[in-house]
């Protein structure tokens, strides 16, 4: 016999859990989105890419560790839920990408305070991929059937 799940002894756990997860990801995104802004040109003028992006990286670490930890935590309660949905490891699949691109391509090209057109077209690939990764995220529960490998 399987142990019984404890996040699944209390109504209150999943929406408490779902809480933090949308709050950590509203302000990892709100961050980044901060800095794609700039690079974009839309505003913010009083500091350049490289000093909001020094400025919020600690703010986007600790939110965006707080969207994973309780997405992972999510994830535990019913796991047959999410790992056949489509929607689901679509966002997963866009979370990676958002992720990488941000720490590698967004973060060398913010800290460089260009405002070039390839900033700017960082700074759109960025607001793509994280607008996928909620995306993926809202469409969750409408796709109940998951996929089909019969």
């Amino acid at each position: 016999m399987l142990a019984e799940n404890p996040l699944n002894a209390s109504a209150w756990t999943y929406p408490i859990l779902e809480i933090f997860h949308i709050a950590g990801f509203a302000v990892a995104i709100g961050s980044i989105a901060l800095v794609n802004f700039r690079l974009l040109g839309l505003g913010l003028r009083q500091q350049t890419s490289g000093q909001l992006t020094k400025d919020l990286s600690m703010t986007t670490l600790i939110s965006l560790s707080i969207a994973i930890v309780s997405g992972m935590l999510l994830y535990s309660t019913d796991p047959d839920k999410f790992y056949l949905n489509v929607s689901f490891l679509f966002k997963l699949t866009c979370l990676l990408l958002a992720i990488l691109f941000h720490y590698t391509i967004h973060r060398r090209v913010a800290l460089s305070n260009s405002e070039r057109g390839a900033a700017k077209l960082v700074a759109l690939v960025s607001i793509a991929l994280w607008v996928a990764v909620v995306f993926g995220g809202i469409f969750i529960e409408f796709v109940k059937p998951g996929l089909d490998f019969s």
